[in-house]
């Protein structure tokens, strides 16, 4: 039998200088916070990619960004707002060329209104892969220029599908999947979407990145893993079917309980 997975997380720099030592003990997976915001974005980031690099000096592990999400859609039908989102996109994995990492979080286009009428609307689902496409073209090949890999993240996604259909469109092998537990609990519990695992299950060898947090299907809690009531087994046998080797990162709100969660995995021998 083979050892349970090493589990990253999610945190930003200063939450990095709190964690260094527990994060280097297991080269594990890390993801960086800090690069989501216009204000960022579009100022002179270079002293904290200089930060990061220090931290990191050392550093073994996967490292992987989340990419700028706040106030867009990468679906929109206005060319104008479309071209702001690109070039969000591109700022992202700047930034991933500069502190190394190889892997960047963007979120789904797919919403609850979108399960409900994508199939009521002639055309709908051609024409939201066709904004898609023309706001992540530029992204894509430059992704796959410095050996970045895109990943889509579920938000509000009922079916399990169309995100990894969307991945697969780019037939690319810098645009891959993500899963989080949080955000699919909540659409099972809330939309009537299946199970967690469901969503492992669908994206199979596409997965390359998985958001842990544990909720109730109610809201979006980020809790720390085992304060919901996620079926944590069931998540990890999927896992464990996979032949590749996605990135398990632990993304609560309160950073202090990241050890605590994965340890909580590790008492269910699930995880270390």
């Amino acid at each position: 039998m083979s050892p349970p997975p090493v589990i990253g997380a999610a945190m930003t720099l200063d939450e990095l200088e709190i964690h260094r030592n527990w994060l280097f003990d297991k080269q594990r997976d890390l993801e960086l916070q800090d690069f989501t915001t216009a204000d960022v974005l579009n100022g002179d980031w270079a002293a904290l990619a200089e930060r990061a690099r220090k931290l990191l000096n050392g550093y073994q592990g996967r490292l992987g960004i989340h990419g700028p999400f706040w106030g867009f859609t990468i679906a929109s039908q206005d060319p104008d707002i479309r071209a702001v989102v690109a070039k969000r996109m591109r700022q992202g994995l700047d930034v991933c060329a500069a502190i190394g990492a190889t892997q960047m979080v963007s979120h789904s286009p797919y919403s609850t209104w979108s399960y409900n009428n994508l199939d009521n609307n002639k055309g709908e689902r051609d024409r939201v892969l066709e904004y898609v496409h023309l706001t992540m073209r530029d992204a894509v090949k430059q992704a796959e220029d410095i050996g970045v890999v895109i990943v889509l993240e579920n938000i509000e996604d009922i079916d399990q599908h169309a995100r990894v259909a969307l991945a697969d469109s780019f037939n690319s092998p810098a645009v891959a999947v993500s899963i989080d537990t949080g955000h699919a609990h909540y659409a099972h519990g809330s939309t009537g979407a299946p199970p967690v695992d469901y969503y492992v299950k669908a994206a199979g060898d596409r997965l390359h990145h998985v958001h842990l947090q544990d909720a109730d299907g109610y809201a979006d809690r980020h809790w720390a893993l085992g304060e919901g009531n996620i079926l944590w087994r069931s998540v990890f046998a999927a896992l464990a079917d996979l032949t590749n080797n996605p990135r398990l990162i632990v993304e609560i709100k309160d950073k202090s309980k990241i050890p605590a969660s994965v340890e909580y995995l590790a008492l269910l021998g699930l995880g270390q």
